[in-house]
């Protein structure tokens, strides 16, 4: 009997894990010379950074539809869908587009297994890049927008020359495996910067930046930076999103719709806009190209409201750096009074410089957990750490996460019409939220 979809995706996450780091790229660069080398069949933009790669990516794949261009996008990880990490023109590939790629790809998968390279297997992550660029080839699409996993030097999508290298805010986070300083971290991110490629540069802290001009002036890169060549010059809050003024290569734009939250997304859309104009050469966006791509652009799981009467708001942050400017633009976007806290995080993240952010504007937290991931703090644990925090009277425990919305959703139909609820804390979270919260027609 034939695998279903299903089963197919429970086998690829049976591998070795993503949160688990082997050694090199030695075997993604094998199963990719067997596929032929699709990653060296179009220009490829790659992200690194420790925030916001994601929805940078997103208005990146945004810009260049707008300009009539065919979009590869390869992010991860995913909030639902394990599909949504390989879309085509903006959208996931179909299950059965997916299912066809793993079947195609599955001999030649078991020939790098058989290598045990390093003694290790191919990983889920390097499985899942070589589909992904597979699936650009035979699509195929003039332009790749792919989101480095962790580091960037010995990350399996660093098997390509990118074109444009981005590089987006640089913190702390996965501390155990990049470094535990600003310029170790970055030394690892600034791998993705190659011979004669465009560098596009957020502002970061002088430490990073230091080594990420470095590298760029070794290999002869060009580099773009945030605050000098493109930056944001201006935004006004507002209902559904803010506007924005953009310093581009043009000059100006201005009366910029962005239908996000928060000055950090602001700043991503600037990033997006240098990055697409990086990858012109240098040339301008018209300003009605930026306007259009921006304007409809949607980032799931970042501050995305949910449900109404009670607003429950979602948000992927899960390290400290994300929950600052998370807890940010909600102060900003909303006026929530009590703010409730449903939260589930990974025992290897910096859980108590998270939570300290949290405390600051939570009135109650509700710990809990999620299913199908060991990394998961239990609900117990993560309360016996908030409380230490927050004060014990501010915590309660919730064993799953529907059970903790749910608790959370009560609290603040108790509180008032004020009363708002934030989920956050790991990606996973905010997915198995959306996925309890949100409908969506399936294709």
């Amino acid at each position: 009997m034939a695998e279903t979809h299903q089963q197919i995706v429970q086998r690829l996450i049976a591998r070795w894990p993503e949160h688990r780091i082997a050694p090199g790229t030695a075997r993604v660069a094998a199963l990719c010379e067997l596929l032929g080398s699709p990653q060296h069949g179009y220009p490829v933009i790659q992200i690194a950074g420790t925030n916001g790669k994601g929805s940078t990516a997103i208005m990146i794949d945004a810009l260049l539809r707008s300009l009539g261009l065919r979009t590869g996008r390869y992010t991860s990880p995913h909030l639902i869908e394990l599909n949504e990490r390989i879309c085509i023109d903006g959208e996931p590939i179909t299950d059965e587009a997916f299912d066809a790629l793993v079947a195609d790809t599955a001999p030649l998968v078991d020939l790098v297994d058989e290598r045990a390279i390093d003694g290790v297997p191919m990983t889920f992550f390097e499985v899942m890049t070589a589909l992904a660029y597979e699936a650009f080839a035979q699509a195929p699409v003039d332009v790749a927008v792919v989101e480095v996993g962790l580091g960037g030097i010995t990350d399996a999508t660093n098997v390509m020359d990118a074109q444009v290298a981005v590089i987006c805010p640089i913190d702390y986070d996965h501390t155990h495996l990049l470094g535990h300083t600003l310029t170790e971290i970055a030394g690892e991110k600034a791998g993705i910067i190659k011979a004669g490629s465009q560098v596009v540069l957020a502002a970061q802290h002088s430490e990073a930046a230091t080594v990420l001009i470095e590298r760029s002036a070794e290999v002869g890169a060009k580099v773009y930076r945030e605050g000098v060549e493109f930056g944001l010059l201006q935004r006004t809050p507002g209902v559904g999103g803010q506007l924005v003024r953009l310093d581009t290569a043009g000059g100006p734009v201005d009366d910029v719709l962005l239908p996000l939250f928060g000055a950090h997304m602001a700043r991503n859309a600037a990033l997006a806009v240098a990055a697409v104009e990086a990858f012109l050469g240098g040339k301008p966006l018209a300003p009605d190209i930026i306007t259009e791509a921006l304007g409809q652009v949607q980032a799931p799981a970042r501050l995305e409201v949910v449900r109404r009467s009670p607003t429950v708001v979602l948000d992927t942050c899960h390290n400290p750096h994300g929950a600052r400017a998370t807890i940010d633009a909600l102060t900003e976007a909303f006026t929530f009074a009590p703010l409730i806290g449903v939260v589930a995080m990974m025992a290897d993240k910096d859980v108590d410089g998270l939570l300290s952010i949290f405390a600051d504007e939570m009135t109650t937290i509700v710990c809990t957990t999620v299913a199908g991931t060991s990394r998961a703090l239990s609900p117990e644990a993560l309360a016996d750490r908030a409380s230490g925090i927050f004060g014990e009277d501010r915590v309660r425990v919730a064993s799953g996460l529907s059970d903790a919305i749910e608790a959370a959703v009560a609290l603040a139909d108790e509180a008032g019409p004020g009363a708002g609820v934030l989920v956050a804390g790991s990606v996973i979270a905010a997915g198995q939220a959306r996925a309890l919260l949100v409908r969506e027609e399936r294709r």
